[in-house]
């Protein structure tokens, strides 16, 4: 799938956050976990588990995600964050995909590459990506209860 065109100001607030509440199922029910994430120039936000982990092995089984990005603390006329859907793969060993997520990560977290201990530990980690196909931003700041929706939904 190539580069997705989303809302700029979808898109603005995502860049402005660094975690991401991510929404699963498997057999033992749903969960909730957080990831660091980045944000790749096509509009996919990419993180880094292990597959061992709970959230690592109920995504390879079962894409669909859910999620949330917004800062804590914020007051309530000026909070802001995006809620989220979309399918989440596992992006293989080597290959462009790959290098191109982990560069938007590493700049998005320097510290990771700073520290030789926790790059290669990270860099020998699995690189997940998650393709929204459905985003809302919700920001007070522009009046309460301010929505914008990526796709835009269907009038009528």
């Amino acid at each position: 799938m190539g580069a997705v065109t989303i809302d700029a100001g979808i898109l603005a607030a995502l860049r402005a956050h660094t975690t991401l509440t991510l929404a699963y199922t498997d057999a033992d029910g749903s969960q909730a976990c957080a990831v660091l994430y980045a944000v790749t120039g096509g509009g996919s936000l990419v993180f880094v588990t292990a597959a061992t982990t709970r959230h690592g092995r109920a995504l390879a089984g079962d894409p669909r995600a859910a999620f949330t990005a917004q800062a804590d603390g914020q007051r309530w006329t000026e909070l802001t964050g995006v809620q989220g859907r979309g399918l989440v793969h596992r992006l293989p060993q080597g290959g462009e995909a790959r290098q191109t997520a982990w560069t938007a990560y590493t700049e998005r977290f320097p510290f990771v590459t700073q520290d030789d201990r926790l790059g290669a530990a990270l860099a020998a980690t699995d690189l997940w990506e998650l393709r929204p196909s459905w985003l809302r931003l919700v920001d007070n700041a522009r009046g309460f209860g301010t929505k914008i929706e990526w796709p835009t939904p269907p009038k009528g």
